[in-house]
C-alpha cells in the first residue's frame, strides 16, 4: 500500500510543487460556479452587498445597534460589520464545502498519481477570490464614505496567514471523516450557522456581560474578527503577542489536519 509523508515540510512542498494545478482548478472553480448566469462573475460582487444592505437594516434599524466607541452612522455600521463578515465568510465557505471536496471528486481518488491533498488548497484558493472582491468592495466604500483608508489594511495579510492555516486544517480533517461519516456534512452546516452568531460579527465582545465574555474568546475567530475590525477601520494596530500565539496554534492545526488526512486517504478508495 503507497505511503504517504507526514511531516510539516511535504505539507508546504506539496502546495509549491503543485502550484500550476492548484492555481488552474481554482480559476476553474471560480468561472465554473458562474457560468451560465446573466451577470456571471459580477455576482461575486452583488452577493456581499446584498446581504451586507440585509445586515446592516436589521441590526441599526430594527435593532438599533451601535459599535462601542462609535457614531450613529448607518455606513460607519455597515463597513464595520462588513470586515467580520468577510472573515466569516472565508472560514465558512472553505468548512462548508471541506466534508464534499473528495466525495465530489471520487475519480481523482482512483488516479494514483493525483495529489488529493490539494483539494482543500483549491477550496481556499476559490474563497480567497472571493474574499479579495468582497475586500475591494470595501475599500471603494470606505474611500467614498470616509476617504483614504487607515494605513494598517496593509497588515491585513498578517492576519489572513494564520486564519487560512486555520482553514486548511479543518478542511484536511473534515474532507477526509466525511469519507467515512457522511453526516458530517449535515452537521457542519448547522455549526457554522450557530458559530455566525457566537462570534463578534453583530456586536463587539465587551457588549457581553463579564461572566460570559471569556467564553467567546474560546471561539476561533473571535481574535480574528476583532483584529480585522481594529484593522480595517479604527486603524488600531493588532496585538502581536496574542497574533503570534494564534499564528503558531493555528499552524500547529494546519500541520495535525495535514496528519490526519494523509493517515486516512489510504482507505478512500476502498469506502468510495
Amino acid at each position: 500500500m503507497q505511503s504517504f509523508s507526514i511531516s510539516p515540510r511535504e505539507m508546504a512542498a506539496s502546495l509549491w510543487r503543485n502550484r500550476s494545478l492548484i492555481k488552474a482548478l481554482t480559476k476553474r472553480e471560480v468561472i465554473g460556479r458562474y457560468r451560465g448566469s446573466f451577470l456571471g462573475i459580477l455576482w461575486s460582487f452583488f452577493n456581499p452587498l446584498l446581504m451586507l444592505a440585509v445586515y446592516t437594516f436589521v441590526f441599526s434599524v430594527v435593532f438599533q445597534a451601535r459599535w462601542d466607541g462609535g457614531s450613529e452612522s448607518k455606513t460607519e455600521f455597515a463597513l464595520v460589520l462588513f470586515s467580520g463578515i468577510m472573515m466569516f465568510s472565508l472560514f465558512s465557505e472553505c468548512i462548508n464545502r471541506a466534508p464534499s471536496l473528495i466525495l465530489a471528486n471520487t475519480s481523482y481518488v482512483k488516479k494514483v498519481l493525483f495529489p488529493l491533498d490539494i483539494l482543500p488548497w483549491v477550496s481556499l484558493g476559490t474563497a480567497l477570490f472571493h474574499f479579495l472582491v468582497s475586500l475591494i468592495v470595501w475599500l471603494v466604500a470606505y474611500f467614498i464614505l470616509f476617504g483614504i483608508p487607515q494605513p494598517t489594511v496593509l497588515l491585513l495579510p498578517l492576519l489572513l496567514v494564520p486564519l487560512t492555516l486555520l482553514v486548511m486544517g479543518l478542511s484536511w480533517i473534515l474532507a477526509s471523516l466525511a469519507v467515512y461519516l457522511r453526516d458530517i456534512s449535515q452537521f457542519i452546516g448547522i455549526a457554522t450557522t450557530m458559530l455566525m452568531f457566537l462570534s463578534p460579527i453583530f456586536y463587539p465582545a465587551e457588549a457581553l456581560p463579564e461572566a460570559y465574555r471569556k467564553f467567546i474568546y474560546l471561539n476561533p475567530l473571535t481574535i480574528v474578527i476583532e483584529q480585522a475590525r481594529d484593522l480595517l477601520f479604527w486603524g488600531r494596530y493588532p496585538d502581536w503577542s496574542i497574533l503570534s500565539a494564534y499564528t503558531v496554534v493555528a499552524a500547529l492545526m494546519a500541520w495535525l489536519g495535514f496528519v490526519w488526512f494523509q493517515k486516512t486517504r489510504k482507505g478512500f478508495a476502498d469506502v468510495l
